[in-house]
């Protein structure tokens, strides 16, 4: 026992002398701020505590409404004093590259092991969705089984402020959602729509009420008693939902703006067109003239240009790309299917991906404009993004190049390169505030 002891001392005694030698490990520290605030707002990510110039990866972990987990991960340096900030660093590889102040946040995706195609969207605004952010030893590629944790922290982002009132509506036949701003107002009113899934969205109206918007967030069909298919549209309804908005008395006078997105942006070129309450329609990825379904106001009827599905061709991975699918609104054939903006009082704006793959929104645009111009009008504004695809949300919305279709269940093409589309997202968001607030005080 005692020859033991005395190996043992032996062995260690150079080893207690190296480690003396070695300046102790620091312990590495995340911080993200502000760790709880709202989802369209920039976070400041900061580690401290790394050697010089350590390899790590950071990795954003989210669960989606059904349980699905998304991840995102890059790699990054230290700087000489061990530290890291996303603002002004630049990752070096992983799912993004570049300084990207909310990388982590827009390249959330499914896991490998989850289904792919799906969206990160909270299924209501009033509960703040819960991302873990991690720095892991080493760079691990995206999918791989990332190195040991070194630090984390997690981070709420908010789709309502604290103080948003949100009023699930029953007024006649309109129903939605309506979020108020805290404080007395009034505010400016805006109507808030979404395309041909249906249902009720309520994310942007949040995230606008937080901005000081009285926003209705509009479904107008598969929503409680609202027709279930979207086979033909009366303008009535949404001429109901913009007189309950501009009566409301938390509502500036005296007019209200609407935002939609794809068949929402189609329907508020025909608001603003035909109701005069409407003096301010941002189209967001949306067709110059109606789609689908026949729109009907009184003894006028919009026919809805169709789709021909001979048109939609199938990737060999069974993505759905209906870009050439939807009937083109020039010939003249189609004519009565185009919205007559030149009617409308109001001002515009027009916010295009031009590599949106869902249908030409682009070519669209340029069509709504020349007619405008052609009147001897310019109440129209354009924002038209390189690399941005189809559903131009509020920034780091995660993006999603391919999507499941919730009416047709299949995964559809939105087209769009992931960076790109999320600077358009930051700066669109920005642009359409501005927009609303100068034509509805």
């Amino acid at each position: 026992a005692g020859m033991w002891r005395a190996l043992t001392a032996a062995s260690v005694a150079p080893a207690r002398a190296l480690l003396r030698g070695r300046a102790p490990q620091r312990a590495a520290s995340l911080a993200v701020s502000p760790a709880a605030g709202p989802a369209d707002e920039r976070v400041e990510t900061r580690v401290a505590g790394l050697s010089p110039g350590q390899p790590v990866t950071l990795r954003a972990l989210a669960a989606g409404d059904r349980g699905c987990l998304f991840q995102s991960c890059a790699h990054y340096r230290a700087d000489r004093r061990g530290e890291l900030h996303l603002g002004t660093d630049a990752s070096h590889g992983g799912d993004y590259t570049g300084v990207e102040p909310m990388g982590l946040f827009w390249s959330l995706a499914p896991a490998a092991m989850e289904r792919p195609y799906q969206r990160l969207v909270p299924r209501s605004p009033d509960a703040p969705m819960k991302v873990e952010v991690l720095v892991h030893q080493g760079h691990s590629p995206p999918g791989a089984m990332p190195g040991p944790v070194v630090a984390k922290t997690e981070v709420e982002r908010w789709f309502m402020a604290p103080g948003v009132r949100r009023i699930r509506l029953k007024e006649g036949v309109v129903r939605g959602s309506l979020f108020l701003p805290p404080g007395d107002g009034p505010f400016p009113g805006v109507i808030d729509m979404y395309g041909d899934e249906g249902g009720l969205i309520e994310l942007r109206s949040g995230l606008l009420a937080t901005r000081g918007f009285a926003a209705l967030s509009l479904p107008y069909f598969d929503f409680e008693d609202l027709p279930k298919v979207m086979k033909e549209l009366k303008l009535e309804y949404f001429e109901e939902a913009a007189r309950f908005l501009q009566r409301h008395p938390k509502v500036k006078g005296p007019g209200v703006g609407v935002i939609g997105t794809g068949k929402g942006a189609e329907l508020a070129l025909s608001m603003i067109t035909f109701l005069p309450e409407v003096v301010a329609a941002v189209s967001i990825s949306g067709c110059s003239s109606n789609t689908v379904a026949d729109l009907r106001y009184g003894e006028m009827t919009l026919p809805g240009l169709r789709f021909d599905m001979n048109k939609v061709s199938v990737s060999d991975t069974g993505v759905f790309d209906i870009f050439e699918a939807l009937d083109d609104p020039t010939k003249p054939a189609n004519s009565p299917c185009t919205i007559p903006i030149e009617k409308a009082e109001g001002h515009f704006l027009l916010v295009v991906g031009e590599d949106d793959r869902m249908w030409k929104s682009s070519l669209y645009a340029e069509l709504a404009i020349r007619r405008l111009r052609q009147h001897g009008k310019e109440n129209f504004e354009l924002l038209s993004y390189p690399g941005a695809g189809h559903r131009i949300d509020p920034p780091s919305t995660p993006f999603c190049h391919v999507a499941m279709d919730r009416v047709l269940g299949v995964p559809v093409l939105g087209g769009g390169e992931s960076k790109a589309h999320a600077h358009a997202q930051e700066h669109s968001w920005g642009k359409i505030q501005e927009f609303l607030r100068l034509h509805l005080g």
